[in-house]
């Protein structure tokens, strides 16, 4: 009798519950479950919809690593100088992603501030250019010390062209050649040996010396 009734139990129970699944409890107020007035205009990216669950679970921000690679040297820099920002204008006026000032535009061929503030592509221009001008008003200074150590800090083509870009050719001149007794500091304290340091190694090779670079697009 006992397992006539065990029998009998468990098939029952087990109706029982796909019957609750299936339909649900009328007397719930559906207005509480109402998506009515609700934004439910979602948009994400087409690759994020691509996505497995698993890749999702596994989402980084992918950062590609430059090394000391010519974009390596570029991206740090601006990096220092602005966050990568081609838009920002500093306190003291200077301008996008490297951050340049009015006069050093002028010297690169750009008579327009405003213009060259929207325009990444002639950031990118004046970069390469300004850099390739100070590697030639710079030539003897990096043949005369790269390899030599100046104040703990190894010198290096990428290092005396970032401190160019700091301070202007001229301070790196008066600090490689007072063997760092005279070491410019901006307004807001990064100074030439600081830019030496942090930007030593980088293959800038591929900057040709002119004495006469300007950026045009």
């Amino acid at each position: 009798m006992i397992n006539k009734v065990k029998n009998f139990i468990l098939p029952f129970s087990i109706c029982v519950l796909i019957a609750l699944a299936l339909y649900p409890d009328s007397s719930l107020d559906s207005n509480l479950y109402s998506t009515e007035g609700l934004d439910l205009n979602y948009n994400i990216s087409e690759e994020l919809a691509m996505a497995s669950e698993a890749d999702a679970a596994n989402t980084t921000i992918f950062t590609p690593h430059l090394g000391k690679s010519f974009e390596g040297f570029k991206e740090a820099l601006a990096f220092k100088e602005s966050r990568g920002d081609y838009f920002t204008v500093n306190t003291l006026g200077y301008l996008g992603k490297y951050q340049f000032g009015a006069e050093t535009l002028k010297l690169i061929g750009i008579y327009n501030p405003n213009q060259f503030l929207y325009n990444p592509e002639l950031q990118e221009k004046a970069f390469i250019a300004n850099a390739e001008r100070n590697k030639w008003i710079l030539r003897k200074d990096i043949k005369r010390f790269e390899g030599k150590v100046i104040g703990g800090i190894k010198v290096t083509e990428s290092g005396i062209l970032a401190a160019a870009h700091l301070a202007g050719p001229g301070s790196v001149k008066k600090y490689l050649r007072s063997y760092g007794s005279s070491n410019f500091a901006d307004a807001y304290g990064s100074t030439v040996k600081h830019y030496m340091r942090k930007f030593s190694g980088y293959d800038t090779s591929v900057l040709e010396p002119n004495k006469k670079a300007k950026a045009r697009i």
